[in-house]
């Protein structure tokens, strides 16, 4: 009598039944849902790899000119990419031209810089605390602490000049070869000489005349060393 309600009859869902071959007794009852859910899994799944595996996402065509579709490219410094002006082949490191020279120059006198007078900051530590243990008694934290002060009140004291100093040598010498045409060590002598006298414009003619002197010697030392390690230049990078 439920017709007279309206309420539909109910239909049973069809269920598939399923015999296991192996043990042939005991049935198993299998929703047909779950066929349609694999089914939609294993669609998605071909579906990514798809997408994944399209020329859409190669990388030679999303940006041919960024060469994406190339190796991982290391520091190869070929010869029609070197400096070209003649003296240069004798430096102790290949040069692509006067970026590398200021790269290279003021970051290795910077670190020197910074050395050097951290070396001189830990002396200086050492010999406070020998003072300071005649008085009283000090304990191992409160040390530390005193060689540490030292330490970084000299170093990029001293590592921050030497940049600076490597800078103005680097740039001025680099500006000489593209005037004269030639790299040698008058340039080298003339850029320590030059570089001097700008780091101590500000203290006057005598402190000028002191750093100029020992920029030129510290460069002529440098022209030394180079010749040293490369042996000596040919005839046309001597001095002329």
């Amino acid at each position: 009598m439920s017709w007279l309600f309206g309420a539909p009859p109910k239909k049973e869902e069809a269920k598939e039944v399923v015999l296991d071959d192996n043990s042939g007794v005991v049935p198993s009852i299998q929703d047909p849902t779950s066929n349609s859910n694999s089914i939609n899994n294993n669609n998605n799944s071909q579906d990514v790899s798809s997408i994944l595996q399209s020329q859409y996402l190669d990388p030679a065509s999303l940006h041919p000119l960024a060469g994406l579709d190339k190796e991982i490219e290391y520091l190869d410094l070929d010869d029609e990419k070197l400096n070209t002006v003649s003296g240069t082949s004798n430096g102790i490191l290949p040069s692509r031209g006067w970026t590398d020279d200021l790269c290279y120059g003021s970051g290795a006198v910077y670190v020197l810089g910074l050395t050097t007078g951290g070396l001189k900051g830990f002396n200086e530590g050492l010999k406070q605390i020998a003072n300071n243990q005649r008085l009283e008694y000090q304990p191992f934290k409160l040390k530390l602490n005193t060689i540490l002060n030292h330490v970084t009140k000299h170093g990029p004291q001293w590592g921050n000049s030497a940049g600076v100093l490597g800078i103005y040598y680097n740039g001025i010498d680099s500006m000489l070869d593209a005037c004269r045409g030639v790299h040698d060590d008058y340039n080298s002598l003339a850029s320590g000489f030059l570089s001097g006298l700008i780091f101590k414009c500000t203290k006057g003619p005598k402190a000028m005349g002191y750093s100029s002197v020992l920029m030129t010697l510290a460069a002529g030392t440098w022209c030394g060393f180079k010749r040293y390690v490369n042996g000596p230049p040919d005839g046309s990078e001597r001095f002329q």
